[in-house]
């Protein structure tokens, strides 16, 4: 019971550090979307997102120029994620089938921070079921951080026990990401947001831009 507390104020910690980051007090960061913003963001965004190279599903290279074609929902997490990664992700997918249904279409992307486990097989076993159109990537431990770091999230996997070397759970953040082609990113979304929710957001901003 200690080590459960322990791993849920784990990712309570990374969830709260990555809010302090994104989150200020300022109310001038809305800029070209003040209509559609809820939240304040550090810098306006400015630092947020930037190029990254990962592999996709089929096992190919793909770079952020070719994946981020379109409006996109980003997400970063993992398929061994036993609660909160499928809720969130089922939320997304929730979201861009409002969005399809109105004729508004969004790119849902998953990307796994746990490339130990997590090959591109395994992702599209769990994309697949999650949306039809939803794109998985992981890659290296390296193209992963850096993918990570460009948009200021947090990871931390956890030591496993002895014995049980597959059997580990991954702190991480829990935004989901909109990125616009040709402006980058431009919002992000708290995990306690619904699918209606986010698709009235997202439609504000496509309508804006």
């Amino acid at each position: 019971m200690t080590r459960i507390f322990a791993i849920a104020a784990g990712a309570a910690l990374i969830t709260v550090l990555a809010g302090i980051y994104l989150i200020t007090a300022r109310q001038d960061a809305g800029g070209e979307f003040a209509q559609c913003r809820s939240t304040a963001v550090a810098d306006g965004g400015a630092s947020i997102g930037g190029d990254f190279t990962l592999v996709d599903e089929t096992g190919q290279t793909v770079t952020s120029a070719e994946v981020l074609d379109q409006p996109a929902l980003i997400y970063f997490g993992y398929t061994f994620c036993p609660d909160v990664c499928p809720l969130d992700v089922a939320r997304n997918a929730e979201a861009t089938e409002i969005l399809e249904a109105r004729g508004e279409i969004v790119k849902p992307i998953f990307i796994s921070v746990d490339p130990k486990r997590d090959t591109p097989e395994v992702v599209a076993d769990f994309t697949d079921a999650m949306h039809p159109r939803m794109l998985g990537l992981t890659g290296s431990p390296e193209q992963v951080m850096a993918a990570s770091r460009a948009y200021r999230t947090f990871y931390k996997a956890h030591e496993p026990e002895q014995g049980e070397e597959d059997y580990y759970l991954v702190d991480h953040s829990t935004f989901t990401y909109l990125t616009l082609p040709g402006r980058g990113f431009v919002e992000f979304f708290r995990r306690d947001m619904t699918g209606e929710q986010m698709a009235e957001k997202v439609s504000c901003f496509l309508k804006a831009s």
